[in-house]
């Protein structure tokens, strides 16, 4: 069982940028000194919910910060930025880090993050599939050319290759690890299809991941991928988690915290296009989360945790830990993650 952190760095009521910022430097700092396996970052525009606006950014100057644990981008919104520097950035990152860095890539939502970055409902609606086949060549691939409809440009070199060897021999030779966010169907299939692992969602129980995980089985193996490397796809299952000595303490520690973030982030998207969208219950969304994620004392976050994996599959968590909204509260969820929940999993 690989358990790492899921970072939002969540602007919480009566909070500055900065503070949700260091909140977000520090749980990667004490997560990787807990023993957890990945620190997982999130990237958002011009909403509180999460005011890191590059995942790719933040996890170089975390690479920089540690020297063990894996980091990764959950995700990097692909419509909003360029593949061919997207690719480069994450091979500059593999190799400094002696593999470390792994790239979470999704399509995102229809906000007007679109139109600041030029892509357009067009990225959004339609573009994901040919973006993501663009930068998965330009990291597999020794030069790349695009004749498609969003890019077009001739044969260049890919430099630097991201499937070299690094010095410390700690990279496989096989290139950086790229994962995809999948909510749908499609998503699923293009996934399965490129042979590369999922990142599903918090709001999905296990149930619903099962499927998914089912289904990307069927369409990888369609597509012709190993039977070996389908059975050991490496998905991962973002969550929540929060720890407490007593289940209704923990469970009031996020009730208490999280709507209030929940309802002033989510309040904050505006749609390219203008039209109205309807937005979660946050009170509703918290309770939903409290009740499907491992929340509460050490055995029963380890119990739900060890339930999740036998069904659905997976073996590797991406937990919210943050949901306090207070930064000695993080610190401390995450060292029980590590110290206490841990090695009830091994």
């Amino acid at each position: 069982m690989r358990l790492g952190t899921f970072v939002l760095a969540a602007q919480f009521p009566g909070q500055g940028q900065g503070e949700a910022l260091h909140r977000a430097v520090r749980s990667a700092e004490v997560a990787e000194e807990s023993g957890l396996d990945a620190v997982w970052l999130a990237e958002h525009h011009f909403v509180p919910y999460g005011v890191c606006p590059s995942a790719v950014t933040l996890a170089a100057l975390l690479l920089g910060r540690t020297s063990r644990i894996r980091v990764g981008t959950a995700v990097t919104v692909l419509p909003s930025a360029h593949p061919v520097a997207l690719g480069e950035q994450t091979a500059l990152l593999h190799l400094t880090s002696g593999g470390r860095f792994s790239l979470g890539v999704g399509r995102g939502g229809p906000w007007v993050d679109l139109e600041v970055f030029g892509g357009g409902i067009e990225a959004y609606e339609r573009g994901f599939p040919e973006s993501l086949d663009l930068l998965m060549r330009w990291l597999r691939e020794p030069s790349v050319a695009a004749s498609g409809d969003r890019y077009r440009f001739r044969e260049v070199t890919v430099v630097p290759r991201p499937d070299e060897s690094v010095a410390d021999d700690r990279a496989d030779g096989q290139g950086p690890e790229v994962i995809v966010a999948c909510t749908s169907p499609t998503s699923v299939r293009l996934a399965a299809e490129h042979g590369l692992p999922m990142l599903l969602g918090m709001h999905c129980g296990d149930e619903e991941k099962a499927e998914m995980v089912a289904l990307w089985r069927r369409h990888a193996l369609e597509a012709g991928h190993c039977p070996d490397a389908v059975a050991e796809a490496g998905h991962v299952s973002a969550g929540v988690a929060q720890i407490a000595d007593r289940a209704n303490e923990a469970r009031e520690t996020l009730v208490k915290a999280m709507p209030g973030w929940l309802k002033q982030g989510l309040d904050a998207h505006v749609t390219v296009d203008g039209s109205h969208r309807v937005m979660r219950d946050p009170v509703g969304y918290t309770e939903l989360l409290c009740s499907i994620h491992p929340v509460g004392p050490p055995r029963l976050v380890a119990d739900r945790l060890a339930a999740t994996a036998e069904r659905t599959g997976i073996r590797r968590f991406a937990l919210l830990t943050e949901g306090s909204g207070d930064l000695a509260g993080t610190e401390s969820n995450i060292r029980r993650l590590g110290e206490e929940v841990l090695p009830l999993l091994v």
